[in-house]
């Protein structure tokens, strides 16, 4: 595990509660992610494991890759383990509707993270990050950065993922207001660095006048960042991403990534995890709403150093 990653665990000890006796709180946790290879969804289960574990439970944490089959029969395997509680990033906002209400005929409450499904009253709680108030405040740093008027590119998301129609259209009412800005092209690169990467290629064949890369989530723009080095374009082409991750931290130290967005996933992991064991001890959250929204914050190369650990911020 790269050591950047094990800090992760420790952030996740220090952030999840202490508690006065574990005497009542017992039971198997099921923590299901995308890809623990992405280091945003890794640090979504490592926290919302080590959250579980400091709150006197088991866990442990299993990915589907996207996959709504994968999906549904780690669904069966947490039923089978009887489980007291899922923690679910949902592979599909509506193809994961079923594997929800499988969970919730066998008595077991799903909180949902990061990605939405398409149907309340499922879900005792969804926990996301404030993805159009991130897009927004990322927009407009990138035009800041790119400035008023060139042609551009834009590298899309999981078409499946609500999130990447969210932050498209997040920069699209910022970017429509500077009508010199050109969309040349974008493409679908599902969240995926080495699709990216080969995206970006293509996007520069295309269009080799462009002055900037505005990107759905980091991976994405890391792999623009390497083709566009590749072509000796880097110093030409801005690029900008969003997630917060410690590679694109360290991208933006270099001056190879112009900013991100932090998505605060190390927080809304470890509240859900919160949610959960209150839901199973008193039958309640103790949250408003089902749907709930935390904000983003913009990271620079102003306020880069204050990344103290994977996916959080100090102030």
């Amino acid at each position: 595990m790269p050591n950047t990653f094990r800090r992760v665990l420790l952030a996740a000890a220090a952030m999840a509660p202490m508690m006065g006796g574990y005497a009542y709180a017992d039971g198997l946790i099921s923590v299901i992610v995308t890809d623990p290879a992405n280091p945003y969804w890794f640090t979504e289960g490592e926290v919302a494991k080590a959250t579980a574990e400091k709150l006197g439970y088991t866990a442990n944490v299993a990915a589907h890759k996207g996959d709504t089959n994968t999906e549904s029969t780690l669904i069966d395997t947490a039923i089978t383990n009887k489980s007291v509680a899922i923690i679910l990033d949902p592979a599909n906002a509506d193809g994961s509707v079923g594997a929800v209400k499988k969970a919730i005929a066998a008595n077991i409450p799903v909180f949902l993270v990061n990605a939405e499904i398409n149907q309340e009253g499922l879900a005792k709680a969804q926990l996301v990050s404030n993805n159009a108030q991130g897009a927004a405040i990322g927009a407009q740093q990138w035009v800041q950065m790119v400035g008023e008027k060139g042609n551009y590119v834009e590298l899309f998301g999981n078409p499946a993922d609500n999130n990447a129609a969210t932050r498209s259209n997040g920069y699209e009412t910022v970017l429509t207001q500077y009508p010199d800005l050109v969309k040349a092209g974008r493409e679908v690169a599902n969240w995926d660095r080495a699709q990216g990467y080969k995206k970006m290629q293509s996007l520069l064949q295309a269009h080799p006048d462009i002055i900037g890369v505005i990107s759905g989530n980091d991976e994405m723009a890391l792999g623009a960042v390497a083709a566009l080095k590749e072509a000796g374009k880097l110093d030409k082409v801005k690029v900008g991403g969003f997630d917060g991750s410690p590679d694109a931290v360290a991208a933006i130290k270099a001056g190879e990534l112009q900013y991100t967005v932090l998505q605060p996933v190390a927080v809304f992991s470890q509240k859900a995890v919160e949610q959960a064991d209150k839901f199973i001890k008193t039958g309640k959250t103790g949250a408003d709403t089902e749907k709930q929204l935390y904000d983003c914050i913009l990271i620079t190369k102003d306020n880069v150093d204050k990344m103290t650990s994977p996916f959080v911020f100090s102030e």
